[in-house]
């Protein structure tokens, strides 16, 4: 066993401040050298996503020790970057096994360190929280949740005083804060208990009421109120607002897949609670096919993604992946406000790197910019506050079904998205086509992009030496070719280069560094490769391109890209094999 666990783990067994319960846990352990290593070969660090990791005892794990110890460090920030003000936090949970008890746990440490707290008295959204603490005037807020993430895990997102997630320098001073706490005995775990104010029902309705302000045609709606929409919050936070929203704008005809409805940390109908996963969408879609539906849309745990299906051009049912989503609803919206005159110069649209480029097309034909940041919805935040009052920001999104509509959330919004999603369906059927067709129409007019995911799993501390020497091997000897195509560029953004391979010349990259690695072929074609920096996963992101002359020939311009990304995929394998 390494001599980092062994002293990571005696440390928590000689702590006076861990209680008995938790020293047992680890003792049951012993028995297994790679389940001590696992749990303690590090301590959790912020990701994209703040912390998150698997439940039980340990430094590798989500425990009342490791949150309180976040808290600790992050109260001791707050109080030194205002250090003369009232300083107050939000805190919100989902529906996740321990989310309630670590969302007091949390309340607990910042009380006792004199900070206000505004507590949830419920389980709420994410995007929600993100709203509470622009609304409420915090300097931070706390989420907990493992968003979309197997029932074993947990989290703790980390959000300013903007109401976004952290970024450098935050981020990383928060890190060095939580590294000074030697010993578990100088977090402060209680007191001040007055200083904990619960929140709900005000919140709720304020927030409502922005998100009801960001339908664009209202008179729509009102023609099609009898639009046949399944919902599905699979087990999570979705069913306390998304019906709501959807009931407010107007919608009347809503069914709700109960035997997902009750919030369940065990997730007891699906094997992973991701909308992104057919098998999790598969009781919706059965209940909309039944229905003879209009839509369908399920929500994550803590309601910031949304999956959703319609029928294709044949009447059959299919999902939509999260980079069709997010073109049909940047389209939409950059249409419509067009079509009303308030589109303007000053109008800005943002996606992440790995997001389809068709994106980037639609905007320019709109004359609008789009700019492209790294994945998470922190850094699209983060252009929003670099912008705010000389730029208007329409919608955001990224291919891992995320939306956010307007400046007043600064995280992905699945309420919101829910909302904007049930009136573009509307729209279009209001216009006498189906949601497909307009979506085969966009191909045909910018260009038929298509895109498709790898993602492996490898869990534990060899896992994440796995994912770095793929990454590695990738930068050592990098493919020449993809399908046939050679490849014309390559983009690294942890030494934040471009390097065009005809030339060698190096063009420098105007984004924070990222352990992400992008190549471009001659015929258009891009893939990405980017270790997940919330889940103990490598991604690759396959994107390639063709023409679609005519409606009719969607089938076979699909299987021509079909087959193109599995020659990819194949060409992928020696480095994942």
């Amino acid at each position: 066993m390494e001599q980092t666990v062994q002293q990571r783990m005696a440390l928590w067994l000689a702590s006076s401040s861990i209680d008995e319960e938790t020293k047992d846990s680890i003792r049951s352990l012993s028995e297994s050298e790679e389940a001590i290593t696992d749990a303690f070969y590090k301590d959790l660090e912020f990701g994209t996503g703040g912390l998150r990791g698997i439940m039980g005892a340990g430094s590798n794990r989500i425990n009342k020790y490791t949150i309180g110890k976040a808290t600790q460090g992050l109260s001791n920030y707050l109080k030194k970057c205002y250090p003369q003000e009232e300083i107050s936090v939000a805190i919100a949970h989902d529906s996740r096994n321990n989310s309630a008890t670590f969302a007091k746990v949390t309340a607990g440490v910042f009380a006792a360190n004199g900070i206000k707290v505004y507590l949830f008295d419920e389980l709420r959204p994410t995007p929600e929280l993100s709203f509470a603490i622009r609304e409420l005037n915090c300097q931070g807020g706390i989420v907990i949740t493992a968003s979309h993430n197997p029932k074993e895990y947990n989290g703790y997102k980390a959000y300013w005083n903007d109401g976004a997630q952290l970024i450098p320098p935050h981020d990383k001073n928060v890190i060095d804060e939580v590294n000074l706490i030697a010993d578990f005995g100088d977090i402060n775990f209680s007191g001040n208990e007055h200083l904990i104010v619960p929140i709900g029902k005000q919140i709720d309705e304020k927030y409502l009421s922005v998100v009801e302000q960001l339908i664009v045609n209202s008179d729509v709606i009102h023609r099609q109120k009898d639009l046949k929409i399944v919902f599905s919050s699979i087990h999570g936070t979705g069913i306390t607002m998304v019906p709501q929203i959807l009931a407010r704008i107007g919608f009347t005809n809503v069914s709700v897949v109960e035997a997902q409805a009750e919030p369940n940390g065990n997730f007891p109908t699906v094997v992973y609670p991701n909308p992104e996963e057919k098998e999790a969408m598969s009781l919706a879609m059965a209940q909309a096919e039944s229905l003879d539906a209009d839509l369908v849309m399920a929500t994550d745990p803590d309601t910031d993604r949304v999956g959703m299906g319609v029928k294709n051009h044949k009447g059959e049912f299919q999902l939509l992946n999260g980079n069709q989503t997010g073109v049909l609803i940047l389209h939409y919206l950059l249409d419509q406000w067009k079509a009303s005159g308030k589109l303007t110069d000053r109008n800005y649209i943002v996606k992440t790197i790995v997001t389809t480029e068709l994106i980037d097309t639609i905007a320019a034909s709109y004359g609008v910019d789009c700019f492209n940041t790294l994945t998470g919805f922190k850094w699209i935040a983060d252009i929003i506050r670099k912008l705010e009052g000389s730029r208007e920001f329409i919608a955001g999104g990224e291919e891992s079904y995320g939306y956010m509509i307007g400046e007043s959330v600064r995280d992905k919004d699945a309420v919101a998205s829910c909302a904007i999603i049930a009136e573009l369906v509307a729209f279009s059927k209001d216009q006498q086509k189906s949601l497909f067709d307009n979506l085969i129409a966009i191909y045909q007019k910018y260009g038929y992009y298509r895109e498709a995911l790898i993602s492996i799993t490898k869990p534990g501390k060899s896992g994440a030496e796995e994912i770095q020497d793929i990454m590695k091997r990738l930068r050592a000897a990098p493919p020449a070719s993809f399908a046939g195509a050679n490849v014309t560029e390559s983009i690294d953004y942890q030494s934040s280069e471009k390097k065009e391979l005809s030339t060698g010349n190096i063009t420098p990259i105007n984004l924070p560094k990222s352990n992400v690695l992008q190549f471009v072929t001659a015929d258009g074609s891009k893939i990405s490769a980017r270790p997940s920096g919330t889940e103990p996963k490598i991604k690759f992101y396959k994107s390639v391109k063709g023409t679609q002359a005519s409606a009719e020939d969607f089938d076979v311009a699909t299987e021509r890209l079909e087959n193109q990304l599995a020659e990819i995929k194949s060409n992928l394998q020696e480095f994942t094999s």
